[in-house]
């Protein structure tokens, strides 16, 4: 066989070839590549995956997604005029709820032509109307002129036209409230004389014009002008704000500034409920430092010496409260009014109507008779002191409980009264209400402690200091705040929880306001005077509450569903605020240095003290320096 050389031109073809086969290699290896991506993404979750419905059915007149039905409500015809934020009562309703708006610009001539035959066409009428001789219509007449007005300001570019569509789409659990929820809708809408339907048989194009993807699928729009349209804007929010008062936290709904003066509503009571750690300490002492800033005399009942460092800083007055204490305060004390037409007899026969309450719950159970008795005892007490009808109570000196006690030691049948009563004269207990009111309350923050008291005395002590600082409060009218911390105290005996009902119904004669702070809310309201309590306290502050209680809390202050699992759930800090008729979900907030004087946080409190001492040292050693 003859030898066939090898040319340049063969080389070069065999070059190709292998880079052509190369190529396909490689376009198949991508292919598998490509083929193995695939599969491996179709096995992955992706976002629509965790967002979609277990299920999805169209109905004639609503949509279900999953366990969720959803209804869509458009609105066909307006009125001839709406006002500023027609919507708000919509909007501002506690419904879950999908509002969406589209705006149709129309070329301004195509409107003006038409328009123009359109008052050619009234005039007409008219003027076929006079000539006849028949009564005038104002319904054209009035649609004459609003249309002369229209095109003058089309004209002269003031006002602009568009084609306006107005839908919302709804959510509920069930049918029933579906159904409810829309007629809700739809009489709110009847109301303002403004025309609505509801989708039928196009559910699922009324959800998709109310998602966020600015498709509108009903195409159901009405024509108006810019100034309407303006009106129609949700420039609104739920708002809890007024020009005077104190800062009381952040609008969680649209981050505004709470700012209300409590005295401007009918009353200026306030409750605070909460759980411990819950922040309720803490906001109660915001609002007093910046009250005290407003010139507003302060008064508490601290438990817990939680209040100290606040008096502290602010040069208060810090009243302790024990059985060892030098501070003292006199059950028998009278008011001293000033300025006013009130009886001598009228206020001895309620100071003995107060002390026979506090007698109840020291003595425990009394008898018909010993009450009988009583009442006799501490007329004839206070004579025995030369005060009766006829004395001047500015000059006059109260008993105490000895003179009680030796008073009711001359009484045939009071032998037993006696006995049980030594022990707060001669016994164990004799240092707490058997000595002359001797305490200071002339300065603008007065704190009075119990927190050394014994559980069993507590609530005797907080019943004479409410009663000594009622009569404060009638001596004098000026503004002032009375805050009763753990005031379910007061709530475990009816005699105190009756004279607190009483306190809050009249405190708004003399300018005073009472805030009822309290962590155990059953407690509080399963006694008949806690619900009326909170029905006379205007205010109502409630942050993080307990399983326990929250249905007691829902109840009491007919919360929705959403509201009572913001409570379950909320921050230190966060809660609901309620002022008169309007309510909102609250941020407590406080600047750096409010926060160092007003904190309850033991940890902070000891880096506090810890800081004070180590400047003290620095004094200290600066001045045997000098020396």
């Amino acid at each position: 066989m003859p030898f066939r050389p090898i040319t340049t031109k063969m080389l070069h073809s065999k070059k190709s070839i292998d880079h052509e086969e190369q190529e396909k290699s490689k376009i198949k290896e991508d292919l598998i590549s490509l083929e193995e991506e695939r599969v491996y993404r179709e096995g992955t979750v992706a976002i629509r995956d965790l967002i979609a419905p277990s299920a999805f059915k169209v109905d004639s007149s609503f949509l279900q997604l999953g366990n969720i039905l959803l209804r869509t409500i458009f609105i066909t015809s307006y009125p001839r005029y709406i006002s500023v934020g027609w919507n708000a009562t919509i909007l501002n309703l506690n419904l879950s709820m999908d509002v969406s708006m589209f705006f149709y610009p129309v070329n301004a001539v195509i409107i003006l032509k038409q328009l123009k035959n359109k008052v050619g066409a009234l005039q007409a009428q008219l003027s076929a109307d006079a000539e006849k001789g028949a009564a005038r219509d104002p319904l054209r007449e009035t649609a004459l002129r609003d249309i002369e007005s229209l095109r003058d300001d089309l004209t002269q570019g003031t006002e602009h036209f568009f084609q306006f569509a107005f839908y919302i789409t709804l959510y509920a659990s069930n049918k029933d409230e579906l159904d409810k929820n829309t007629e809700d809708i739809h009489n709110i809408f009847g109301s303002k004389l403004i025309h609505s339907k509801h989708v039928l048989f196009q559910s699922e194009q009324g959800f998709n014009s109310t998602m966020p993807l600015g498709i509108d699928e009903l195409v159901i729009s009405f024509n108006m002008n810019s100034s309407p349209i303006a009106a129609s804007f949700p420039f609104i929010s739920s708002e809890l704000t007024s020009d005077d008062g104190i800062l009381y936290g952040i609008n969680r709904h649209n981050n505004s500034l709470v700012l209300f003066d409590r005295f401007s509503l009918q009353n200026a009571n306030m409750v605070v409920f909460a759980t411990s750690g819950a922040g309720k300490s803490y906001a109660v002492k915001l609002e007093i430092l910046r009250s005290l800033m407003l010139g507003i005399d302060v008064i508490v009942i601290d438990p817990e010496m939680e209040y100290a460092h606040l008096s502290e800083a602010v040069n208060g007055t810090y009243i302790n409260i024990s059985l060892s204490s030098e501070s003292k305060v006199n059950p028998f004390d009278l008011p001293r009014p000033v300025g006013q037409q009130i009886s001598t007899e009228d206020i001895i026969r309620s100071s003995v109507i107060t002390i026979k309450g506090l007698l109840r719950i020291m003595l425990g159970n009394v008898t018909s008779t010993e009450d009988s008795i009583l009442d006799r005892a501490l007329l004839e007490t206070y004579a025995k002191k030369d005060i009766t009808i006829n004395s001047d109570l500015s000059i006059v000196e109260p008993p105490v409980m000895q003179d009680l006690v030796d008073v009711l030691s001359g009484m045939e049948g009071a032998d037993n009264l006696v006995i049980r009563l030594k022990k707060f004269t001669d016994g164990t207990f004799a240092g707490l209400f058997n000595s002359p009111t001797n305490v200071n309350t002339s300065n603008q923050l007065v704190v009075f402690s119990v927190r050394d008291l014994e559980d069993e005395l507590r609530p005797m002590a907080i019943y004479t200091l409410v009663n000594y600082i009622w009569n404060i409060v009638r001596s004098e009218r000026k503004k002032r705040l009375l805050m009763i911390d753990e005031a379910w105290w007061l709530m475990m005996y009816e005699d105190s929880a009756r004279f607190m009902y009483a306190l809050v119904k009249r405190c708004r004669k003399y300018f005073l306001g009472v805030t009822t702070i309290t962590q155990d809310v059953n407690d509080f309201l399963r006694s008949p005077y806690g619900q009326a309590i909170v029905n006379n306290s205007a205010m109502q502050l409630l942050l993080r509450q307990s399983p326990s209680a929250i249905d007691t809390i829902q109840k009491t202050f007919m919360l929705t569903e959403g509201e009572k699992y913001l409570l379950l759930d909320s921050p230190v800090g966060q809660g609901i605020f309620f002022a008169g008729n309007k309510h909102v979900a609250i941020q407590i907030v406080a600047s750096y240095t409010e926060d160092q004087l007003v904190t309850s946080n033991p940890q902070q409190l000891m880096d506090i003290e810890r800081a004070k001492k180590e400047f003290q040292d620095q004094m200290d050693r600066g001045e045997e320096e000098k020396i």
